[in-house]
């Protein structure tokens, strides 16, 4: 997901259409949202990575 978070920075920098990378990025963030909600209702409870990590950060 950093990969893809470089990449709209960078073209937003350059003055580029982001629209296809953000929307990709808007995606991952939604299936990470899902696989956290699936681990928890699977009885997941446990202390996720932070985003400080460069891992999911869960609100």
């Amino acid at each position: 997901m950093a990969d893809v978070e470089a990449s709209v920075r960078d073209l937003v920098n350059r003055d580029r259409d982001c629209t296809e990378r953000a929307q990709a990025q808007m995606d991952l963030r939604r299936k990470i949202d899902l696989l956290i909600g699936e681990w928890k209702a699977s009885g997941g409870g446990g202390v996720l990575p932070t985003s400080a990590t460069g891992c999911v950060f869960v609100r």
